[in-house]
């Protein structure tokens, strides 16, 4: 393993997304989200996706150069056109409008349509937070669920994200998938030859599995059975049909080389907590009082981790930094 700085994982990063066609301020951008990623120990959607990252923008199936269009349909609505490009552009661009918007109502959605994986949903209610507002995020992504009782995926992993924000940093923090498991998670298992847990997925014939190759051959299935296939459904339908993108079904494998644009949807609600009453301080205390009295239990995202230096396989490493040196 190399002991590498996130300065130097983010100035990396850039570097080889520039030396693939990425214009200079998408590529910062891009590279701002894999540092964050490492930085919180979130390996799948860091360094784990710069490959695919460059590749794609080498065949054309990701777009690195093209500017966002930001509307403001109705005062309390913003959309962002990715246009086939990063999400994290795209949100960048919006965000601005999307504060205003919602400082203005009290309350305001951002709809980015038609983008390329955002990878981690969390990195952008995150930002939300550090407006001091409540961000709550969805998406949807390659078709990889089967429903209950199925074999078949339909839907994405879907995930859901919450950022309360808090004097110091986020009170509050999750991002997880609707999924029982993150797909990365099944396709590591498979390469270190290791088996997985019961309850992450079906093989082919809708029957639970620990064998990852079966699982891949298969479909994941949704964390909390039903009560998980709902709020999967709830993301999906708000990720592509609040923003008029693709269904998960209509979506190729995000780290696939060549083929369609991903063309996926992220929905945001922007929420000012002040807006109906001034107890919202006071009721999450209470909460977070009765959380803290309880040894060993924590609210979400309480004491994450953060590191200014991360450990990366070599081999990844290597990789990333060939990655660098390589211009499309």
């Amino acid at each position: 393993m190399a002991s590498i700085g996130l300065d130097e994982i983010e100035s990396t990063t850039r570097k080889a997304l520039v030396g693939h066609s990425a214009a200079d301020w998408i590529a910062s951008e891009v590279a701002r989200a894999v540092r964050r990623a490492e930085e919180t120990g979130n390996v799948i959607c860091g360094l784990y996706y710069v490959e695919s990252y460059c590749l794609q923008l080498a065949s054309g199936r990701v777009n690195g150069t093209v500017e966002p269009e930001i509307t403001r349909p109705r005062p309390a609505s913003v959309k962002s056109d990715a246009k086939y490009g990063f999400a994290q552009a795209a949100f960048a661009k919006a965000l601005p409008e999307a504060v205003a918007a919602a400082r203005e109502n009290g309350t305001a959605t951002l709809a980015v349509a038609h983008a390329h994986t955002c990878t981690s949903l969390g990195y952008f209610t995150e930002q939300i937070a550090a407006e001091g507002l409540i961000g709550i995020g969805f998406t949807n992504a390659s078709p990889v669920v089967a429903p209950p009782g199925g074999n078949t995926a339909v839907i994405g992993t879907n995930p859901i994200a919450m950022t309360v924000p808090g004097p110091d940093g986020p009170r509050m923090h999750f991002d997880f998938s609707t999924s029982a498991v993150a797909l990365g998670k099944i396709t590591m298992a498979k390469a270190a030859g290791e088996a997985i847990p019961e309850g992450w997925a079906v093989d082919a014939e809708g029957r639970p599995t620990t064998d990852p190759e079966a699982a891949l051959a298969g479909a994941l299935v949704s964390a909390g059975g039903y009560k998980g296939w709902g709020f999967g459904l709830m993301a999906e339908l708000l990720a592509a049909g609040m923003t008029g993108s693709v269904n998960s079904l209509d979506v190729s494998g995000l780290k696939l080389a060549d083929g369609p644009p991903h063309g996926l949807g992220q929905f945001y609600f922007l929420l000012d907590p002040g807006t109906y009453t001034d107890a919202f301080d006071d009721r999450f205390d209470r909460v977070a009082s009765a959380v803290a009295t309880q040894p060993g239990a924590r609210l979400p995202g309480a004491a994450r981790p953060e590191a200014n230096v991360v450990q990366v396989p070599d081999a990844l490493w290597e990789k990333i930094t060939k990655l660098a040196r390589t211009h499309a």
